[in-house]
């Protein structure tokens, strides 16, 4: 199974790594992408969400050989395994998930209000959907093949939305800085009409953090020992 692990996540932080990479050189390439305006391509949540889905395959791959080669009971691979789960449970399974329903259902509305025509000249069709796309099969797969332990609801939630409120300000920030949207439909949208969307979209983050918390206990059960159970430990 560790093997397995090890295969599944170098696979997987493999591909993203070269997809980070082709993103990195399709949009320096370009200098009328929006990557060579202020805060560069670290305004958009597409790139954080594939930098952080990166990051967190690599700490599983890190994981995967630390348990490999040392103890369960070690107290790297303890410390580390419960970042790996909170990082899985609070940001990379809602956000990629987010990333990828937010942007294919604008883009089916009207797709000059998230990916404008002209960036089909800039970007390759396969790079738009290693960014918008495979994300989400990458998340259900790591679900439904590697356990991982929810933290408490309460914790979980506050990291989603510390990322969220942290993200707005810089969207705001990069407004303010440079009289920019980092996307066109918040150009088209009045005050109400970015709460709505901002609060709306913040909403369904949440929800897809529910949904990854309940499909990890269809999956693999809560694994938590009951209450009742503790307190018999206990005597």
């Amino acid at each position: 199974m560790a093997a397995l692990g090890i295969v599944l996540h170098l696979g997987f932080l493999a591909w993203n790594v070269f997809a980070v990479w082709q993103n990195l050189e399709v949009t320096s390439a370009n200098l009328s992408h929006g990557a060579n305006t202020y805060g560069g391509r670290w305004k958009y949540l597409t790139f954080l969400n594939q930098v952080l889905q990166t990051a967190f395959f690599g700490v599983c791959l890190l994981c995967d050989l630390l348990h490999l080669c040392l103890s369960n009971r070690n107290r790297c691979c303890s410390v580390l395994a419960r970042l790996k789960d909170c990082i899985f449970a609070a940001l990379a399974f809602p956000l990629g998930v987010f990333v990828f329903c937010s942007f294919w259902s604008i883009y089916t509305y009207d797709r000059e209000l998230v990916y404008p025509k002209e960036l089909d000249s800039i970007i390759p069709q396969w790079l738009n959907h290693a960014m918008h796309t495979f994300i989400l099969p990458l998340v259900l797969i790591e679900l439904f093949a590697c356990s991982h332990q929810y933290p408490s609801k309460k914790n979980g939630i506050a990291v989603l939305v510390v990322f969220g409120a942290a993200y707005l300000s810089w969207v705001h920030w990069v407004h303010y800085a440079a009289d920019i949207w980092v996307y066109p439909i918040l150009a088209k949208l009045d005050v109400v009409g970015k709460l709505v969307f901002f609060g709306s979209s913040l909403l369904i983050m949440l929800t897809f953090y529910c949904v990854g918390e309940w499909l990890t206990r269809l999956r693999w059960g809560s694994g938590r020992p009951s209450k009742r159970k503790k307190k018999k430990k206990s005597n």
